[in-house]
C-alpha cells in the first residue's frame, strides 16, 4: 500500500501566518503555545502525585518479582555448574515463569492500590483496589453509552 502524500504548495514566499512562523511549509499555525501542553476538550490529566504514586506501587511491584525471577536463573545455574545441586531445567522454568507472572500482575496492583485522590492512601492500598475497581467500570460504561449516542 502507498502512503498517500498531502500536496505542498508551490509558492516559496509563503507568509508567517500561514507556515506557523516557522517559514516552512506544512507546518501548521494552530501549534499549542511553548512550555504549555495541548488539553483536548473535557480530556482529564492524571494529577502529578497520583501519577508519582502509581509509579512507585508499579516500580516495587513489578521490579522485585521480575529481578527475583532473573536471580532464579542465576542461582540455578551456579548449583548446577558447581555440581552443588542438579536443579531439574523445568523446576527453574516454572519458578521463574511464576516470578515473571507476578510481575505482569504487579502492573495492575500497582495502578489499582495507589489512592487517585491527593490525599495518600494507606501502605499496601489493599482498601482502595475495588473503590478503583468501581471507578474503572463506571468510567467503561461512561465511555460505551457515549459511543452509542447519536453524534
Amino acid at each position: 500500500m502507498a502512503a498517500k502524500r498531502k500536496p505542498r504548495s508551490k509558492a516559496s514566499g509563503l507568509a508567517p501566518s500561514a507556515t506557523g512562523g516557522a517559514g516552512k511549509p506544512g507546518i501548521s499555525a494552530a501549534r499549542p503555545q511553548q512550555g504549555k501542553p495541548a488539553k483536548a476538550s473535557g480530556a482529564k490529566v492524571i494529577p502529578s502525585a497520583v501519577a508519582n504514586r502509581m509509579a512507585r506501587r508499579i516500580a516495587l511491584a513489578t521490579g522485585v518479582p521480575s529481578f527475583l525471577g532473573m536471580v532464579v536463573f542465576v542461582v540455578s545455574y551456579l548449583l548446577v555448574s558447581r555440581n552443588i545441586y542438579d536443579v531439574p531445567p523445568v523446576l527453574t522454568l516454572a519458578v521463574s515463569g511464576g516470578l515473571f507472572l507476578l510481575g505482569v500482575l504487579g502492573l495492575s496492583y500497582g495502578v489499582l492500590s495507589a489512592s487517585w485522590e491527593d490525599a495518600a492512601g494507606s501502605l499496601l492500598g489493599l482498601e482502595q483496589i475495588g473503590v478503583n475497581i468501581t471507578r474503572v467500570r463506571a468510567s467503561i460504561r461512561a465511555m460505551r453509552q457515549g459511543s452509542k449516542a447519536p453524534g
